[in-house]
């Protein structure tokens, strides 16, 4: 009995372990993945979606102006107006001699009218809204530029946030060594120490120096954890998200290709659609000192008893000139504003292009200075690595205090997280080259549909 107690017991607590859930793995994502899921998720571009499709509907609101315009209406009337009623009865045709006594002209009994409309109205000559069809189309390709490169911005943040949790990793490394070395720091002073060769104040110092590596490698940890959840943000996901170990390598080309690629970058390309959209804006203002033309046609059926009925039907068929005159000058400081929004924009676009070529140019020199201190930063750090074995070698031999150990390994952990900014900084700098100058998408291989 005892031994089948034994047996259930050991049946339900293997099920109990497993029906716990297990730790979902984090995801690691490569940067092109990365990116191509923050195209898809991340809400600032989600929003800036919708926005571009409301361009599209902003065509077609446009495009309306010149379509046919269908109408039916259904009016019910009662009144003993004397003109609405002798109006009505012939509408109704109902109308008959008796009809023209004085007393019935005058003091008509009160006479119901139900009235269905049929009209339709076509607009044949409207300048201004051929332009603002133009004008539309012109609005939906700068959003679309203006999208594009809000999808270059969004590559960019994570480009950086990717290369911030590969450097936050690495800075875990660079810390985790440091521990290692603290360690056998204090190995090595109390292997001294209990040989009668050492200082039991070097042992106290080495512990010291081991307590601050650690604390260094609390904090390298708690950053790189940060730096996955805010890429996880990034992407549009409450999850934090680690970056692959693959070595991100943009290319590198002469200045020239940068300085003729950034003429077509794309928010560069939107200005110079709001210039077109500021000329536009003119010929409309212009377009209201000429008349517009149409045609409307309608058939009325009336009844005095019924909805929808037709004692009476009658058509209208009507060509329509319409040319305003004068409406206090509003057209002319229309005219006004727009020469002024012209030339705004005219210079903004101006300033823009300026601005753009000296961004290229600094972003450049950024290149070539970041690429400079990581050769730098490589030479010290062999140096300082050199260095410490050196001193290491000299202290287990009784030749060098414990002091010029603890200095040479400050050196040395300063020197691998040096090497570690400049990576993230020349693989940043790229990138950026390649943002100023609207070629990111083209440089990571992301198709940009």
């Amino acid at each position: 009995m005892k031994k089948c107690i034994f047996v259930w017991l050991l049946i339900l607590l293997s099920a109990g372990f497993s029906l716990r859930p297990t730790i979902a793995e984090e995801q690691k994502l490569g940067l092109r993945e990365a990116i191509l899921i923050s195209f898809a998720d991340n809400h600032e571009l989600k929003a800036r979606q919708s926005s571009l499709a409301a361009t599209q509907a902003d065509i077609g609101i446009a495009r309306s102006y010149l379509l046919p315009s269908l109408l039916f209406e259904e009016k019910y009337q009662r009144t003993a107006n004397p003109t609405y009623s002798f109006m009505s009865k012939l509408n109704q045709e109902r109308f008959t001699t008796q009809d023209f006594a004085i007393n019935s002209l005058n003091n008509p009994d009160p006479i119901n009218d139900f009235q269905t409309l049929f009209s339709i109205e076509q607009p044949l000559f409207a300048r201004k809204a051929n332009i603002g069809l133009a004008m539309a189309k012109k609005q939906r390709e700068v959003a679309s530029r203006e999208f594009l490169r809000k999808k270059e911005e969004i590559a960019l943040d994570v480009t950086r946030a990717f290369l911030m949790v590969q450097t936050s990793r690495n800075y875990v490394n660079v810390a985790e060594k440091g521990v290692d070395d603290a360690k056998e720091h204090v190995r090595i002073s109390e292997l001294r120490f209990n040989n009668g060769l050492g200082l039991y104040s070097d042992t106290l110092r080495a512990r010291t120096a081991l307590a601050d590596a650690e604390q260094q490698l609390v904090s390298a940890r708690k950053n790189f954890d940060v730096a996955k959840k805010a890429m996880g943000l990034l992407l549009g996901s409450d999850e934090a998200i680690d970056a692959d170990m693959e070595q991100i390598k943009l290319p590198l080309n002469e200045m020239e290709y940068y300085s003729r690629a950034s003429l077509q970058r794309a928010d560069l390309k939107a200005v110079e659609g709001q210039y077109e959209i500021a000329g536009k804006n003119l010929a409309l203002a212009t377009a209201g000192y000429l008349p517009t033309l149409g045609l409307a046609g309608s058939y009325m059926m009336n009844d005095h008893e019924t909805a929808l009925g037709s004692e009476g039907e009658s058509w209208l068929v009507a060509a329509v000139l319409r040319w305003q005159l004068y409406d206090g000058s509003r057209r002319e400081y229309e005219r006004i504003k727009a020469q002024h929004q012209i030339a705004e924009t005219k210079e903004y676009l101006q300033g823009m292009k300026k601005a753009v070529s000296f961004k290229v140019y600094e972003s450049y020199r950024g290149v070539e200075e970041k690429n400079k201190n990581l050769d730098l930063s490589l030479a010290a750090l062999q140096t300082a690595e050199e260095g410490q074995r050196l001193v290491e070698l000299r202290y287990e031999n009784s030749l060098s205090p414990l002091v010029d150990l603890l200095d040479a390994q400050i050196a040395l952990d300063h020197a691998r997280a040096v090497v570690v900014t400049r990576q993230n900084e020349h693989e940043l700098a790229k990138a950026i080259l390649s943002f100023e100058s609207g070629t990111i998408l083209q440089d990571l291989q992301i198709d940009n549909q």
